[in-house]
């Protein structure tokens, strides 16, 4: 009996962990060896926990407007680094770069890298101390 509760409570860790390993596993959903560079405008900022997204509405290769849903950390995280939920407005011009998804299913989504706002030159990277150009 004993045996069997301790099979069970380790089964019970382990998918756990691979539960909470498939929901933070970003190189399954995102291809981290690819860059996409993305040129458009804020159409929402949904800032939150704990993954906020931004969604950029882009002009695709035929001039259609696309909307993309960029993946950004979590509201908490990113409190940290300055951004607060009114440092990007509907209708602010940026442009992304960002690790495209995985799923062709998923062709607008991707995870942010670089964001820049030429009109007054404010920049966000994902990596410490990163300068963006």
């Amino acid at each position: 009996m004993r045996s069997r509760l301790i099979a069970v409570l380790i089964a019970g860790a382990l998918l756990l962990a691979v539960t909470a390993y498939a929901h933070h596993s970003f190189p399954a959903t995102y291809q981290s060896n690819k860059i996409v560079t993305i040129k458009g405008k804020v159409a929402q900022l949904l800032f939150r926990n704990p993954h906020s997204f931004l969604q950029v509405d882009a002009p695709d290769s035929t001039g259609e407007i696309t909307r993309w849903s960029l993946e950004w950390g979590g509201a908490g995280q990113l409190t940290t680094q300055g951004v607060v939920k009114d440092t990007l407005k509907a209708g602010d011009s940026i442009i992304v770069t960002a690790n495209p998804a995985r799923s062709s299913a998923d062709s607008t989504r991707a995870l942010l890298k670089t964001i820049k706002r030429p009109a007054d030159g404010w920049t966000w990277g994902s990596a410490p101390g990163q300068v963006v150009e």
